[in-house]
């Protein structure tokens, strides 16, 4: 004989299947950042591997690398994702002593948690944003452990006034970096002409490498050629190696964009051609030397 009287407690407590029964949260599980490890951020989506975790403005940040090469940062803590559970990414945990010392992009060893060196009076001068960005992404953390200063030249035109405006002496080094540095070209009368000027000798050096462009520093395998294309004279050399790509290169933005494409490819020292990777060790050597 069923009863009457409404049940006051209603379904089962135990039973774990209410409609109306909060859903617990996930916690997150802290996990050691390390190379390699593929994580997602949970807010934009953004799946890589890990590549680097680096200090900057005082935070730190893990920067991702996906599947295509192209690389984002992130903030170091909550907020990922890995194998679809929540995790926070903490500091690397430490290494025994007899560990393989981490490696930065340029192959130098890799100082955890430095803060960067007060820049030196000394300074390495590129052509170009493309040169400096190549640089920095390869070459930054050294640079910014030695107190080294990248700077624009827009263009190796100028270059005479520039070094004669720089006023180098001891304690005030100068490394120049040229595009197209072979026998006979407008740069090698240039490095020519600044080395004649006063104060030039013993506080300059131009060194260069022989591609007409930037771009074609980075191996090119990294973008999925055998060889840069030869762009004949009278072509743009960004527009001809973009065509060769086929990737748009209609404008100024198309060249902008593609070079981000070319240089997310690029993780270290080893997809630049050595050509390049050897100049830029050796300015950096240069204006670290007490003149």
């Amino acid at each position: 004989m069923s009863s009457s009287f409404p049940d006051r407690y209603g379904r089962d407590v135990l039973s774990g299947g209410g409609a109306d029964h909060p859903r617990r949260r996930p916690t997150s599980t802290p996990v050691p950042v390390r190379r390699d490890l593929v994580v997602e951020d949970a807010t934009t989506g953004w799946t890589g591997a890990i590549t680097r975790v680096e200090k900057i403005a005082g935070q730190l940040l893990v920067e991702l690398e996906d599947a295509r090469g192209r690389t984002r940062s992130f903030p170091l803590g909550p907020g990922f994702l890995v194998d679809g559970r929540p995790v926070t990414l903490t500091p690397p945990q430490a290494r025994p002593a007899d560990a393989r010392p981490l490696r930065s992009a340029s192959g130098s060893v890799y100082v955890e948690g430095a803060d960067a060196r007060t820049a030196r009076a000394s300074r390495i001068w590129v052509e170009g944003k493309h040169d400096a960005e190549l640089v920095q992404k390869v070459w930054g953390h050294d640079l910014r452990i030695e107190g080294v200063v990248v700077e624009m030249l827009d263009g190796a035109d100028n270059l005479p006034e520039r070094v004669r405006d720089f006023s180098p002496g001891p304690g005030r080094r100068l490394g120049v970096l040229v595009d197209h540095l072979v026998a006979g070209s407008k740069e090698t009368r240039l490095a020519e002409q600044v080395m004649r000027l006063p104060g030039a000798r013993g506080n300059v050096i131009v060194l260069g490498h022989p591609y007409v462009d930037v771009w074609q520093a980075v191996r090119p395998a990294r973008v999925g050629l055998n060889a840069w294309p030869h762009v004949p004279r009278g072509t743009d050399i960004k527009v001809g190696s973009l065509q060769a790509l086929g990737w748009p290169h209609a404008d100024q933005v198309d060249i902008a964009q593609g070079w981000q494409r070319i240089l997310s490819t690029v993780r270290s020292y080893a997809d630049v051609e050595p050509t390049l990777s050897g100049r830029i060790e050796e300015l950096i050597d240069w204006v670290t030397q007490e003149s």
